[in-house]
């Protein structure tokens, strides 16, 4: 038999298949309201396997406003109701973090954000998915994988004084982009793997949806062994001779502390490049860096000191557990002593749901995952990305700061342009003919189509609601002049980001004819499906395009006429296709009942 990599071997299937199986966990936070109400749109009425839940609340907590409570509390009731024992309440900690006393080796997890390819540190297949496919799941308890291709990452060495494992995948970001691993499965391999524990191997595994990955994974080792305290476990990996996409090899003692500048995650600078630069702001915490060891890496800096005059330092644990450790440890009275504000355990900052936004021109220095322009609930601010000392050595000295000290002058040889998102002006029509042209724009995330801020108090089941803010953060004439029937055109990685549904929900009910990129973010891709959004992917299509082309779909003949260019595209596996001919997800499994 051919030799495997991980995922073939979890999926027992080779990469490209398209393959049904059962997760053993299913995650869901503040979303399960929503989800919820699209599990009854289905005619969903007990839940398939309440043991599969893992349910916790932390995008909002506490509450920021009386809708949201009212939601908070019918997730409870749901609980309840349903016999879910995996359940969290506000203050319990971050779902990522939450989820590292549930994972185990060999495990098939999936959730309803992004960053569940967290999991992958515990040598478990986790991947994100949207809030339908959830729904579809507590009703039938499966879903559908494609079998991605495989990155394998081999780590070298160990790391320098002042550098951790943030540098190591800013690194990796820098050198192959915000979709340099798009819809891949990246494994981690080397003799350098054993000199991280499992928080740095979490910050890996997390950041991997910052790649475009589908998910991270590590070996079952005996780091990972020693973590589960002598209970065996049978893990899963890649056999030797394993065919891979891409490998790279990567010297760890050779990377330097960097940041991800404004405002994207893949604008990598070395912190000497920035050094200087005044802030206003700065956030430890976050499913990224938000564990113990975050937690005393900046203590080591700030204990005794006190932080810059009118700087701002916010500090979120990870989880409960963490926060009590910290405060045994004497972490927190030493961080508040300096000047920082301690929050409660959840995810607000990060995505601008709660405490601790930016105000207009201010200059953030964050620990967490992205820095998408308005990412933490006010697009007038900045955000750079960084490990928690450089975090915690910048709050103390006002300044972007070298955590390894002066002298150094390193700078980042970015191979590839950064990804970078410009606004459409207010005055530019993008739409002729009935097509958007967007074709000359890549990555444009979630975030722009539909702000974070927005994502509980404007449920992703109630598609009207959405329309009005549809792309509001790139073309504000969108969601004013977008008509059914129109087409969309635009670049690479289009849907980056966050697994929010809501924009190919709002696309799926204006009537969109259909979305033509070069390339999509893989959970985007998926959401367009469920939604009964047809989604093609043609780069040539999209090349060929200029402005006031007419440009004509035929699905059945599966042709694309562009002006007087025709153009093939090869249609979607027929359970898929029939997602889409059902108009979606909910459509689809009512038929099949």
């Amino acid at each position: 038999m051919k030799p495997g990599t991980f995922v073939e071997k979890i999926f027992n299937a080779p990469e490209g298949s398209i393959i049904f199986r059962k997760p053993d966990i299913v995650l869901t936070h503040d979303n399960s309201a929503s989800i919820h109400k699209t599990f009854l749109k289905m005619k969903g009425e007990k839940i398939f396997d309440p043991n599969q839940l893992l349910i916790v609340l932390d995008h909002n907590a506490p509450p920021t406003s009386a809708q949201l409570a009212t939601q908070y509390q019918l997730i409870r009731d749901i609980v309840r109701n349903e016999g879910i024992d995996k359940f969290y309440d506000i203050g319990k900690g971050i779902c990522h973090q939450i989820m590292s006393y549930h994972a185990q080796p060999g495990m098939i997890i999936v959730g309803s954000d992004s960053h569940t390819c967290t999991a992958g540190a515990f040598n478990a297949m986790a991947a994100g998915v949207d809030r339908t496919e959830s729904a579809g799941i507590w009703k039938r308890g499966e879903t559908w994988f494609r079998v991605p291709a495989s990155l394998k990452i081999t780590l070298r060495g160990e790391l320098q004084r002042g550098v951790y494992a943030k540098d190591i995948s800013l690194h990796i970001i820098g050198m192959i982009g915000s979709a340099g691993a798009n819809y891949m499965s990246i494994e981690y391999h080397g003799d350098g793997v054993k000199t991280l524990g499992i928080s740095e191997r979490m910050t890996l595994a997390n950041l991997a949806s910052e790649m475009g990955a589908k998910n991270a994974v590590f070996p079952y080792d005996d780091v990972l062994k020693s973590f589960y305290n002598g209970v065996s476990f049978k893990g899963v990996w890649a056999d030797e001779g394993a065919t891979y996409f891409r490998e790279i090899v990567i010297d760890l003692d050779k990377i330097v502390p960097l940041v991800a500048a404004p405002h994207n995650v893949d604008n990598i600078k070395t912190v000497c490049e920035v050094e200087g630069l005044e802030l206003n702001q700065g956030m430890i915490g976050t499913c990224t860096n938000g564990r113990i060891e975050d937690l005393r890496e900046a203590t080591d800096v700030l204990r005794g000191k006190k932080i810059a005059d009118a700087f701002q330092l916010l500090v979120i644990p990870a989880s409960q557990k963490i926060y009590l450790q910290a405060m045994d440890e004497g972490l927190v009275k030493d961080l508040i002593e300096a000047g920082a504000n301690f929050l409660s355990p959840s995810c607000g900052p990060c995505l601008g749901t709660g405490q601790g936004i930016p105000a207009d021109g201010y200059r953030v220095i964050s620990t967490a995952n992205r820095n998408f322009r308005g990412r933490m609930g006010n697009k007038e601010a900045e955000i750079y990305l960084a490990s928690p000392a450089t975090v915690a050595w910048s709050a103390l000295k006002g300044v972007i700061t070298d955590p390894r000290g002066k002298g150094f002058n390193d700078k980042f040889e970015q191979t590839r342009e950064s990804s970078s998102v410009t606004p459409v002006e207010e005055n530019d029509n993008r739409r002729i003919n009935g097509v958007w042209n967007y074709a000359g724009t890549d990555n444009l995330n979630t975030d722009q189509m539909f702000a974070g801020n927005l994502t509980y108090s404007i449920l992703s089941s109630d598609g009207e609601a959405i329309i009005p803010h549809l792309f509001s953060g790139f073309d504000q004439s969108f969601s004013k002049n977008v008509e059914s029937d129109d087409i969309i055109l635009a670049g690479d990685n289009f849907g980056c980001g966050s697994s929010r549904e809501h924009p190919a929900v709002g696309l799926a009910y204006i009537g969109v004819k259909a979305v033509i990129v070069k390339s999509v973010n893989r959970i985007f891709f998926r959401s367009a499906i469920n939604q009964g959004l047809p989604l093609i992917v043609h780069s040539e299509a999209v090349d060929a395009y200029t402005a006031g082309d007419n440009v004509t779909i035929n699905f059945q003949k599966g042709t694309i006429q562009v002006g007087d260019k025709t153009f093939s595209f090869e249609p979607l596996p027929e359970k898929l296709n029939s997602i889409i001919e059902k108009k979606g997800l909910v459509n689809w499994m009512l038929a099949e009942e």
